[in-house]
């Protein structure tokens, strides 16, 4: 099938379904004409990267895991590359996960601070009659 038809029996447009064939995620032969042309699998293989990062992996991520893919979701066997790649992301979003609790926390702390202070205007003025600034 053409690039068209993949992507009109998958949703994904044509410029995204050239993107993952450059990152070496899906395959094309190409037809006497040059035009692509998509294997009978294609469509399943397409499905399953989108959930792949739907799940936050890269495609970098990706490219290692769709050997060992199976299954539209898909389900993933246990390969060693599978597993460390997983692995690596996972505690990428574990520390993504920390630093943004600690920036919530903190920027917590500084409304509490603010609150406890009462409403002030802002900025605050010493002069009783500060001259305006120009807009």
């Amino acid at each position: 099938m053409r690039i068209g038809e993949l992507s009109r029996r998958t949703g994904v447009n044509a410029h995204q379904l050239r993107y993952y064939e450059a990152q070496g995620l899906l395959e094309a032969d190409r037809g006497a004409n040059g035009y692509r042309e998509y294997g009978a699998n294609a469509v399943l293989r397409v499905r399953q990267i989108r959930h792949l990062l739907g799940a936050g992996l890269s495609s970098e991520d990706i490219a290692y895991l769709l050997p060992c893919a199976v299954g539209e979701a898909p389900e993933l066997l246990g390969c060693p590359e599978l597993l460390a790649a997983m692995r690596s992301r996972l505690r990428r979003l574990d520390d993504q996960l920390a630093t943004l609790a600690r920036s919530r926390d903190a920027l917590a702390d500084y409304i509490d601070a603010a609150e406890r202070l009462g409403s002030q205007t802002y900025p605050p003025f010493e002069d009783a009659d500060p001259e305006p600034v120009p807009a």
